[in-house]
């Protein structure tokens, strides 16, 4: 999974508004802040905070 560098620049977590991250394996974009990962489903990446998993 690739996601595009540009987009990566302007997407923010929805939760904070704060900076994401892509995860190390690249299932998903992470906000360090809030401790959530957002999920990447077919290349595009889910921006729900319902649908984002919690980092112990």
């Amino acid at each position: 999974m690739s996601i595009n560098k540009e987009l990566l620049e302007i997407l923010a977590c929805p939760k904070c508004k704060g900076d994401i991250r892509l995860t190390k394996d690249g299932s998903g974009l992470i906000c360090d802040t809030c401790k959530l990962i957002y999920p990447i489903k077919d290349d595009i990446p889910v921006m729900l905070i319902d649908e984002a998993i919690a980092v112990d």
